[in-house]
């Protein structure tokens, strides 16, 4: 049987860990009294006001998608929302009837790939956003990836990194967790896209074929 390589660092059975870019949350302080809404895009966002030690869980949440509002929820937080297309620009549509008259504040990475923010000012929501984590392209050595290998791309960070470090052969089949991932592939790599924005869904795909 051919590997699957998962391009992050959560564990499942039958699947190798290839971690190619790592996190770094950045440090800040927040001032919550004046926030309606809190919006979450990622895990990583919770986990940088858990590392800066804000209070935040009394804020109402407004989070992409299940497994994100999973971990937000295993914190104690109010969650007022959890959008169901599971992309960026579909989310901020999603939210602007939620957020009409809410004063609202985007916990985000510094690279994003929506236009999340522009969107709903676009739309008359009062949004700040906070720059609360970011990702770089780590240093470990390279493996010697099988032939005909699965390789499943949880995120842009992951596609840049990945190509950074390993050549693509044709006998690999390539696994994005949503169409956004997708599109940063190059156009010569075909590949296979979840239909939920879930790491497990992505698992479960590639284990199928």
């Amino acid at each position: 049987m051919s590997k699957i390589y998962l391009l992050n660092e959560q564990k499942f059975d039958g699947v190798e860990n290839l971690e190619v870019f790592e996190i770094e949350y950045l440090r800040f302080d927040l001032d919550l009294e004046k926030y309606d809404a809190l919006v979450f895009t990622s895990k990583n966002a919770i986990f940088s006001l858990e590392e800066n030690g804000i209070n935040w869980k009394s804020t109402p949440s407004y989070v992409i998608a299940p497994k994100t509002a999973d971990i937000a929820k295993k914190f104690g937080a109010n969650i007022a929302f959890i959008g169901f297309s599971g992309h960026g620009n579909d989310f901020a549509n999603e939210l602007i009837p939620y957020l009409k008259n809410k004063k609202t504040l985007y916990i985000r990475a510094l690279k994003t790939v929506s236009n999340l923010t522009n969107i709903l000012k676009e739309n008359g929501i009062d949004i700040d956003e906070i720059i609360s984590y970011k990702t770089s392209c780590n240093k470990q050595e390279i493996k010697i990836l099988d032939k005909n290998s699965t390789i499943i791309f949880t995120s842009p960070s992951s596609v840049e990194c990945f190509l950074k470090k390993y050549s693509w052969e044709d006998s690999f089949k390539a696994i994005a967790i949503g169409k956004t991932t997708a599109l940063y592939l190059p156009k010569n790599i075909k590949c296979e896209i979840s239909s939920l924005t879930s790491v497990e869904e992505c698992v479960n795909l590639a284990l199928k074929n």
